[in-house]
């Protein structure tokens, strides 16, 4: 079993910063693929980033591409977000995930533990 807390939401105005932490509690954090996902209003929950165990192999939504960066700190069992000049569209409720082995995926199934998430409003 594994526990993923986030924090690091908030509202910001357009083209701030934020940056999200996951942090995760119970197995071997580094055997774990970490992704972030969101939901907005009325939408569906779609896929952010990802990272594979040793932080060295990152993949992004197009939509975020160049603006947020995935990473992870294993010896502090943290996963992070940074996500520069937001946009109105990045308004959502992010979530953190944890897939124990396998490769990167961006699917919502390939996850086995989620976060209760972490709401960012992003002010036009």
């Amino acid at each position: 079993q594994v526990q993923l807390v986030e924090s690091g939401g908030g509202l910001v105005q357009a083209g701030g910063s934020l940056r999200l932490s996951c942090a995760a509690s119970g197995r071997t954090f580094s055997n774990y693929v970490m992704g972030w996902f969101r939901q907005a209003p009325g939408k569906e929950r779609e896929f952010v980033a990802t990272v594979n165990w040793s932080g060295g192999n990152t993949y992004y939504a197009d939509s975020v591409k160049g603006r947020f960066t995935i990473s992870r700190d294993n010896a502090k069992n943290t996963v992070y977000l940074q996500m520069n000049s937001l946009k109105p569209e990045d308004t959502a409720v992010y979530y953190c995930a944890a897939r124990l082995g396998g490769s990167r995926t961006t699917r919502i199934t390939g996850y086995d533990y989620w976060g209760q998430g972490t709401q960012v409003t992003v002010s036009s």
